[in-house]
């Protein structure tokens, strides 16, 4: 597979859905190629997992900003110089100025744990523990201004079990989440998805609910 699509990956912390990414290409299964991996911070763990792959790296501290706008807008002018074509959140804890984020509309997907449009936001997984919901998940959405808010492509669902506590919940979700990244990143980089700023659209056709996550990969929703 020709490595040809050009993106970039924004993270705050370890790095673990960036490792499923870089895994997923190096197995053949994702036709990428990382232009540059971003964070706010400069001990994150996906730093140092770029780095190991070889892949560019950026970390710029907010604090050496005058507010949250310049530091977005000098952090996206950045990502844009690196010639990505689309750009990944994958744990990147910040909400993104509008007009930074504005030129990336329909070229920016974020990884969210919960099923959206439930529990937009932090600490999803004790949210659901104590909603006393049946089932928790991940969904994996376009970004748009509203946190956490821009349509749906694809969801990963997880029974939730008498156990559990947000530990283990959190834990038992990661291997779905390191599934359910590359195959949207899949399909968008293949060109058979795409989100016109009215609707997501899955080979030409209209997504009339997101994708599922299944035994053999993203399935319509039953």
């Amino acid at each position: 597979m020709a490595t040809t699509f050009r993106i970039a990956v924004l993270a705050s912390g370890r790095g673990s859905n960036l490792a499923a990414l870089i895994a997923a290409r190096d197995r053949g299964e994702l036709p990428v190629e990382f232009a540059l991996v971003g964070s706010d911070k400069a001990s994150a763990g996906a730093l140092r997992l770029a780095e190991a792959a070889g892949i560019p790296t950026l970390a710029l501290d907010p604090r050496g900003y005058p507010d949250r706008r310049a530091f977005d807008l000098d952090l996206f002018e950045r990502i844009a110089a690196s010639g990505a074509e689309l750009l990944v959140l994958a744990g990147f804890m910040r909400i993104i100025d509008a007009d930074a984020l504005a030129p990336w509309i329909g070229r920016m997907i974020n990884i969210h744990p919960s099923l959206l449009p439930k529990y937009r936001g932090l600490h999803t997984h004790r949210r659901a523990l104590e909603a006393g919901d049946a089932e928790h998940g991940a969904s994996v959405h376009f970004v748009t201004a509203e946190l956490d808010g821009g349509p749906v492509i694809a969801q990963a669902r997880l029974a939730i079990t008498p156990g559990d506590d947000e530990a283990q919940l959190a834990q038992r979700l990661l291997p779905l989440e390191h599934r359910l990244l590359p195959a949207v990143l899949g399909l968008l980089a293949s060109h058979r998805l795409r989100w016109d700023g009215h609707t997501v659209q899955l080979d030409g056709q209209p997504l009339a609910a997101p994708l599922e996550l299944g035994a053999h990969g993203l399935q319509p929703a039953a």
